[in-house]
């Protein structure tokens, strides 16, 4: 069984979709991050970094004691491992994995979080970041676009927890600027996902949430954008 500490995001879906498609048996644990859940002493025992999703597997492969994994390229590389699937245990394979998940986790994640901040999220516009972050999306974009012309998915000819960690993120391109009728082999990507049944499905966890707990009231703000040390 996994405990799953989560809140329906990019980075939230990537993990209940990989959960979904190993048919893995998993309970929810919302982690209200507009209202400060995130930094609660019992969830910053999982996750330091204070940032959801984390995961307990309370039946891990070495029979020990009840394993915690925070961050969520670690939880997806974590779980594909595990159970077999969607990560290539020939040594070329991996590397092209770990490739396009580093490079989600550190660019294409980071930089459509940002244009979603500036434009959606900050207080006043700042045509100078928004330009600069959706003009970034749309390179990063690019880059998949033409890795996509020449092989049908991220890592290759098969479909792998790389794929899993950018297509939420893609999810909501039209808030970062973007056209999917601009990249053709995205969007045939993109469409080939959404119609995975158990993508949709696992898309779809903690949806309803979303209408009680507006991240662009003043307190929600205060909360996720107004972090420092102390």
């Amino acid at each position: 069984m996994i405990d799953l500490y989560f809140w329906p995001t990019p980075n939230g879906h990537k993990v209940t979709i990989l959960l979904e498609e190993l048919g893995v048996p998993y309970t929810v644990h919302p982690v209200n991050i507009t209202q400060g859940d995130q930094f609660k002493p019992d969830f910053l025992a999982i996750a330091p970094n204070n940032r959801m999703p984390a995961i307990i597997d309370t039946e891990p492969a070495d029979g020990g004691a009840p394993l915690s994994v925070f961050e969520s390229g670690a939880i997806l590389t974590y779980l594909a491992e595990k159970h077999g699937r969607f990560l290539p245990t020939d040594l070329r394979g991996r590397v092209r994995v770990n490739e396009w998940l580093f490079w989600q986790m550190g660019g294409l994640g980071p930089m459509a979080g940002q244009a979603h901040h500036f434009r959606q999220y900050a207080p006043e516009q700042v045509p100078y970041a928004i330009e600069r972050y959706t003009n970034e999306v749309n390179r990063l974009y690019g880059v998949m676009n033409t890795r996509l012309d020449q092989v049908p998915y991220l890592a290759g000819a098969d479909y792998t927890i790389a794929d899993i960690a950018a297509w939420p993120w893609v999810v909501p391109y039209e808030r970062q600027g973007q056209d999917l009728e601009d990249f053709p082999h995205l969007k045939r990507w993109f469409h080939d996902i959404a119609a995975r049944p158990t993508v949709e499905k696992g898309r779809r966890v903690g949806e309803e949430w979303k209408k009680d707990h507006s991240p662009t009231s003043d307190a929600a703000r205060k909360v996720l954008f107004g972090q420092r040390a102390s």
